[in-house]
């Protein structure tokens, strides 16, 4: 069993984009510049946005981080969205979900330029990202990818399961394991409503799992010999830990690892990759890879 380093992976590809960004820099191209709105005080928020501004600094980014309280209009909100869209020296930016009740995510989501969006959210890229078209791929499913391909693992015509729907993760997640030059795969994806599900999931080769339910990936529900991706990551109370709770997957790992051929934990999976991947779209709206 192979337990995929999502820690150490990112790790390495921040040490590569740093390198690229020294070069540039060395040949009088400008610093990228990633920029966060954060609106109120949520704690995973916080430590969201606080990781990005770190993995800026390991990059040889510059961060800017636009905070607002929670009580910010929506008029305020698209106005300085607006203001970053048209300003020069930021190349992408994100605003930090989710967003106060009040304010329309999807509007805000919509106001972004779709040239700045190294979310990968806007309909745009969304869009562009489902015919195969370059453009800004959401971090998690993008991380995903960058994950099997650095293992080695075999995608091109085997059976991927993706269980959960979110735009997110599961709805991109299942159209690039389905396009030809990039997973090449056989697609279902299974959802809350999905009959059999546990018969669906056992004949996967990779199956993805993305509900945010600890535990709901049973050794029953393994092919053996699989590659499973655990997107999961909730808190679960835990009373022998310092902070009262602990990290849990989607998968059941303890049961699940040995029938694998490999095999994302949590923590120390997916998330790490989720942040890198974000680095690696600012670095390509500071090159204008996509969007000229």
């Amino acid at each position: 069993m192979t337990l995929i380093d999502g820690k150490a992976t990112a790790a390495t590809i921040k040490a590569e984009i740093k390198e690229e960004v020294e070069r540039m820099v060395a040949e009088g191209q400008k610093r990228p510049h990633l920029a966060a709105i954060l609106v109120g005080h949520d704690g995973g928020s916080e430590t969201y946005v606080r990781n990005k501004v770190l993995a800026c600094e390991a990059c040889g980014f510059q961060s800017s981080l636009i905070r607002y309280e929670e009580d910010v209009t929506e008029e305020e909100l698209l106005k300085r969205v607006e203001e970053l869209n048209q300003d020069d020296d930021v190349d992408g930016f994100i605003v930090q979900l989710p967003l106060p009740r009040h304010i329309s995510e999807q509007r805000v989501i919509e106001a972004i330029d779709y040239r700045k969006d190294v979310d990968g959210f806007h309909p745009v890229n969304v869009g562009r990202m489902a015919i195969g078209l370059p453009c800004f791929i959401s971090a998690t499913p993008k991380g995903i990818l960058e994950l099997l391909r650095r293992y080695n693992v075999e995608t091109s015509g085997k059976k991927c399961v993706v269980l959960g729907r979110s735009n997110i993760v599961g709805k991109p997640m299942a159209q690039l394991m389905l396009q030809k030059n990039l997973g090449d795969s056989t697609v279902t994806i299974v959802h809350s409503h999905t009959q059999n599900i546990a018969e669906e999931c056992r004949q996967a080769d990779i199956l993805i799992a993305a509900i945010g339910r600890p535990g709901y990936v049973t050794a029953d529900m393994v092919k053996p010999g699989a590659t499973v991706i655990d997107v999961g990551t909730t808190r679960v109370p835990d009373a022998t830990r310092p902070k009262g709770f602990r990290l849990s997957g989607d998968v059941d790992f303890e049961n699940v690892a040995p029938l694998c051929n490999a095999i994302t934990p949590v923590p120390g999976g997916v998330g790490p990759m989720t942040i890198c991947m974000l680095m690696l779209n600012t670095l390509a709206a500071g090159k204008k890879e996509y969007y000229k």
